[in-house]
């Protein structure tokens, strides 16, 4: 297994302990989005994409997040004190999405993350400096409904439709294409 690509994107505020965004490409196959650079106490780290663990109220069964107080659906009032606790007694309040088997593993990830990390901080002091990171066209603007005729049902590309995101570049003409949007769909 290869890393063959590492995307960054920088936080705004270097005193924050969130310094960075991230995601890594596995030999031009597979990747990993919305890791996070942290500073820690010990120096920067690599946090792995996670969900927040959930529970269910046990009067409607609907889940809620194990921090809140209330139901979302009925309202009830929830113990505040429901997550497990790990070895160190801190709360599990959430999971990892994606993370490596073993150290050896993370600590490939890890320095290779931390060395991009490095580079893209160099690359933003320098003029004309774009991030490379895909964040989902987030930063797409939707058109306003006055300013051109609403079809139901069409979906406007983005105005600066960016390179697909962690692609490696097509070796042959016969790839399959994807289906047409809403094809096969009943």
């Amino acid at each position: 297994m290869e890393i063959t690509e590492v995307r960054i994107k920088l936080m705004d505020d270097p005193h924050e302990r969130l310094l960075a965004f991230c995601s890594v490409t596995f030999d031009n196959s597979f990747v990993i989005r919305d890791l996070k650079i942290i500073q820690g106490t010990k120096g920067a780290f690599v946090a792995m994409p996670s969900r927040k663990l959930t529970d269910r109220c046990p009067q409607c069964k609907t889940k809620n997040h194990l921090r809140s107080l209330y139901c979302n659906q009925c309202g009830v009032q929830l113990h505040d004190d429901r997550a497990l606790k790990g070895d160190d007694g801190r709360a599990k309040l959430y999971a990892d999405i994606a993370h490596p088997i073993n150290s050896s593993c993370r600590e490939l990830i890890q320095s290779q993350v931390i060395e991009a990390y490095g580079e893209e901080q160099v690359q933003a002091q320098r003029p004309g400096y774009t991030c490379s990171y895909d964040d989902y066209d987030e930063d797409r603007y939707a058109s306003l409904v006055d300013s051109e005729p609403y079809i139901a049902g069409r979906i406007e590309p983005a105005v600066d439709t960016p390179t697909g995101p962690h692609t490696a570049p097509a070796t042959d003409a016969t790839e399959i294409e994807p289906p047409e949007f809403g094809a096969g769909v009943l």
